[in-house]
């Protein structure tokens, strides 16, 4: 009658966990193209304002300005491309199964000294005044 198996929850659960990670990868490149796109059209924006309508034309200040831009823009790639290939899906999991490991280790060596502790009786018949 309720003939489920207890594999398919763990199967749907790891496909879940798949499908968030790739949900999160599709937003983050999808974010790097949309800068992509906002960093050539700001950059053509700021040579037409030095140069076609003339703001601070003494000077070529949007060299500076785009390529503050363009070293912001390749922390972004560094940030979706190289980083998160080794600080991935992998990483967490074995970091989360290392802090896990420490609270369970801590948490026997608290229950050693909560044992090794004198047991400290009480007289609670004493009559107060």
């Amino acid at each position: 009658m309720f003939s489920k198996n207890k594999n398919t929850s763990k199967l749907d659960l790891e496909q879940h966990e798949l499908l968030e990670y790739a949900q999160k990868r599709i937003q983050q490149k999808k974010r790097l193209y949309t800068h992509f796109v906002v960093f050539l059209v700001g950059s053509v924006f700021l040579v037409l304002i030095n140069k076609i309508f003339k703001y601070g034309q003494e000077y070529n200040w949007f060299i500076w300005a785009i390529t503050f831009w363009a070293f912001l823009f390749a922390l972004h790639i560094i940030n979706v491309f190289v980083t998160n290939k080794f600080m991935g899906k992998d990483w967490e999991r074995s970091q989360r199964e290392k802090l896990v490991q420490k609270q369970k280790n801590r948490i026997v060596e608290i229950e050693k000294e909560i044992d090794s502790a004198p047991i400290i009786e009480i007289d609670t018949k004493k009559k107060l005044l």
